[in-house]
């Protein structure tokens, strides 16, 4: 333990962490809702809040009726079910997905409620912590690794499949690795093919050309950088 432990059942201890179990919530939710993320300050504090309630809970039952209660049991109900409120955070829009970031630190701010409530404050403590560090630190760090990445994705909409051989004869004279190459077709006739490509390029340098090559294929309708 690296601070106090917190776990005996006594008012002080209680106090303690219902405070924590606020304050850990909010600075999670602070962080979302600065993003004008779907669930923000609010959201955050209510699901850390009730996460340790129900763990205050099974202690309580516990403390109450001794052996007649099963404290595990009660934590898994809280982390499996606060998936349904992550599920309100994802958006679908097309071929992009939004929400995921939000919909995790939702159960992990579950979690989070979840250690605190039964005394874990060490464990609460740091994983808010280091939250703040994958939210805030790492999309740093990924921006200057993915400069260098010769792997990239792009979304093309093409007129029929008949500009498939066009863009693979292209990757051939490029030298261009296809690593991922899903089509989607339309659902109605005359609509255009959906295509989802990863590709690994020789030269990180030149994305953009590579970009402008594929728009002057003949049937490309767009070529969009994901």
């Amino acid at each position: 333990m690296l601070f106090t432990s917190f776990s005996q059942w006594t008012p002080f201890h209680i106090s303690i962490r219902i405070f924590a179990a606020l304050i850990l919530g909010c600075i999670i939710g602070l962080e979302r809702g600065m993003k004008r993320r779907g669930a923000g300050t609010k959201t955050h504090t209510i699901v850390c809040l009730g996460s340790a309630l129900v763990m205050l809970t099974a202690q309580y039952m516990e403390v109450a009726f001794p052996g007649k209660s099963d404290m595990a049991r009660m934590a898994a109900q809280v982390i499996s079910g606060v998936g349904f409120l992550g599920v309100g955070t994802i958006i679908v829009s097309g071929h992009q997905v939004k929400g995921l970031t939000t919909a995790a630190s939702l159960w992990t701010c579950a979690c989070i409620g979840v250690a605190v409530g039964i005394g874990f404050l060490d464990g609460g403590i740091i994983v808010c912590l280091l939250m703040l560090f994958a939210l805030h630190v790492l999309p740093l760090i990924e921006k200057k690794a993915y400069k260098h990445s010769k792997y990239f994705t792009l979304y093309l909409d093409v007129e029929t499949s008949k500009t498939i051989p066009l863009l693979m004869s292209l990757f051939r004279t490029e030298h261009i690795m296809v690593d991922n190459f899903d089509v989607i077709k339309p659902k109605v006739k005359g609509q255009p093919f959906s295509i989802f490509v990863t590709l690994k390029i020789p030269d990180s340098k030149k994305v953009d050309e590579y970009i402008v090559m594929l728009e002057h294929i003949k049937g490309v309708l767009s070529v969009e950088f994901m």
